[in-house]
């Protein structure tokens, strides 16, 4: 076996704990793919003979490349639709593999990461580093460029931020499966009071519109739910979904999807609705519909 042969199978022994950290760095599972893919360029152009802790030294390179991902997503903030809504882990639909297996077997989910998503990036690093990989702070003050001290103020931050969060996602499929019956009952029915009891007062849904078509964002219960009824026709298309590992809607008339809801629940209430139209978004979703 030659150097090359044998850093790659070093480097496949890690692959499931680095895309675990770069899945809670980013909370997406194509982005931490892409961390981890740049995590394999560097270490294939480097000279890692010499490296005692590989496994360390490849986390470092991954919690670098996603500091830097991080940052560029806080620098463009306004373009965030799909970039920025947290991706639950999930298997694919042969439920044969065996990383996206292990991101679900841990207790971080959809809840944390859109607690996690508040975060500066620094305190997303120290967190995830420290408290859910033990990484000491003289290590992850290297990487974000300060003291030790700092470093520990950071997570301290993170770790007041997610511990105080009031309105985390409800992760029960079971609860989340109740609100989406609920929701699509009281479109069945034309209820306009229904649909009102199951969204927050505050929802947020965020609509791409197709491709090439600007997104809009609309807010408020009452301003959604006069436009939902309005078009309470097409739900006779509509089914309950796991999307993305949650539950979500999926229309598709004729056997053709042209449109999937995918909810933010908490405390039993729809507090966000991100409504995917575009035939690119709808691809990359992992779809499995539930029976009635």
């Amino acid at each position: 076996m030659d150097e090359h042969e044998g850093l790659a199978e070093q480097f496949e022994s890690n692959r499931t704990h680095l895309r675990g950290v770069a899945y809670r760095m980013l909370g997406s599972l194509s982005e931490a793919d892409d961390a981890v893919q740049e995590a394999w360029l560097r270490l294939s152009r480097s000279d890692a003979g010499g490296v005692e802790n590989l496994g360390g030294w490849l986390t470092t390179v991954v919690a670098r490349v996603c500091l830097d991902m991080l940052r560029t997503r806080k620098s463009r903030r306004e373009e965030p639709l799909d970039a920025n809504v947290p991706e639950p882990a999930a298997g694919r639909a042969d439920g044969a593999d065996p990383e996206h297996e292990a991101l679900l077997a841990d207790s971080v989910g959809l809840a944390l990461l859109v607690v996690l998503d508040t975060l500066t990036p620094a305190e997303r690093l120290a967190f995830v580093l420290h408290d859910m990989f033990a990484v000491p702070f003289e290590e992850i003050a290297s990487i974000v460029g300060r003291s030790p001290s700092a470093a520990r103020q950071l997570a301290s931050r993170a770790r007041r931020r997610v511990q105080g969060a009031s309105s985390a996602p409800d992760a029960d499929l079971t609860t989340q499966r109740d609100v989406v019956d609920a929701f699509l009952a009281a479109l069945r029915g034309g209820d306009f009071d229904a649909l009102l009891a199951v969204l927050d007062p505050d929802v947020v849904v965020r609509a791409d519109q197709g491709p090439g078509a600007a997104p809009r964002e609309i807010h408020g219960a009452r301003v959604w739910a006069k436009g939902a009824l309005a078009f309470a026709q097409a739900v006779r298309f509509a089914q309950p979904a796991l999307v993305n590992g949650a539950v979500g809607v999926v229309m598709a008339p004729r056997g053709r999807l042209f449109r999937v809801l995918r909810f933010t629940i908490a405390h039993g209430k729809i507090v966000e609705v991100d409504v995917v139209a575009d035939p690119e978004r709808l691809r990359d979703l992992d779809l499995a519909v539930l029976s009635d």
